[in-house]
């Protein structure tokens, strides 16, 4: 069987790495002031730039294939769901889900009538657009929601989100380095060539060891089902989005989700980081609340 092992390319592992760290200073200081009352505000404007740039690049990689999605659009209904996360409190919703999806069906299709100049592609472009409202509304939006939750630990949000982060870049890395050297057969060559089921296991142990880390440090009321669970977890999914976001690129016919657009130095686009978060993040939050009763 043809061997799929990549060649660690170590200039731009070098800058990777000084990118990554200049990324953690920023977000491991917004967490360790988890509890100001600022925090939520600086988390809720990150991740409002951060679906700017996330759906500024899925409507070039739709653009690669001749259709028209809104990016405007799109950043306004994404921008509501996290709002909703933002502002909802207990029982206490004063944006609730269904006013999001009935003005956002409103700005998306009203708005293609007036200002969408292809709009015999407008099927395709009208639903990519929805695609990335949702997309990174929810993905994106509950992490905004594992910040701002409470329980008996002082920032509880945000040291789940720490975790989230630890224990998924954690397994990327691990992927990274395992599939590097000891890839041998392929997990998805339909999907993606380079990546191999020795690295989608070691992806697992990656998470393995963040969830451990993350138990002995910030995380302490974890049991060992809760680490072992949630390594998993996060681990399968976040693989299985990064391989989502790979069938879109794809179907484009692009290498990279930025396409042109602001690239992160030797990271790709901004949708390349999120796209294992994005799915991560959800299935964070049920597990804490279906497990651990969080609302």
């Amino acid at each position: 069987m043809e061997r799929t092992t990549l060649k660690v390319d170590t200039k731009n592992m070098t800058v990777r790495v000084t990118t990554a760290l200049v990324f953690g200073v920023f977000f491991f200081s917004l967490l360790w002031f988890g509890d100001r009352p600022w925090a939520p505000w600086a988390y809720l404007f990150a991740m409002a730039g951060a679906m700017v740039m996330a759906m500024h690049e899925m409507t070039l990689v739709a653009r690669a294939r001749g259709f028209n999605p809104s990016l405007v659009s799109g950043v306004l209904v994404a921008w509501g769901f996290l709002a909703h996360f933002f502002l909802v409190n207990g029982h206490q919703d004063p944006l609730p889900l269904w006013l999001i999806f009935a003005v956002g069906a409103m700005v998306i299709h009203f708005g293609a009538l007036f200002f969408d100049s292809k709009l015999e592609e407008a099927l395709p472009s009208q639903a990519i657009t929805w695609l990335g409202a949702l997309y990174l509304g929810l993905g994106l939006g509950l992490q905004q929601k594992i910040f701002m939750l409470q329980g008996t630990l002082p920032k509880t949000g945000s040291r789940l989100i720490l975790s989230l982060f630890i224990i998924t870049w954690f397994g990327d890395t691990a992927a990274y380095f395992v599939g590097s050297y000891l890839g041998k057969h392929k997990l998805a060559p339909r999907v993606s060539p380079k990546k191999s089921w020795e690295g989608a296991f070691g992806n697992l142990g990656g998470n393995l060891v963040g969830a451990f880390l993350m138990q002995a440090t910030v995380c302490p009321e974890w049991t060992w089902v809760d680490v072992v669970a949630l390594a998993l977890i996060l681990g399968t999914v976040g693989q299985l989005g990064d391989l989502v976001e790979s069938t879109w690129k794809r179907s484009a016919g692009v290498k990279d989700s930025n396409v042109g657009g602001v690239s992160i130095p030797g990271h790709g686009g901004m949708l390349d980081r999120v796209d294992s978060l994005v799915f991560a993040a959800p299935a964070l939050y049920a597990y804490l609340h279906f497990v651990h009763g969080f609302n």
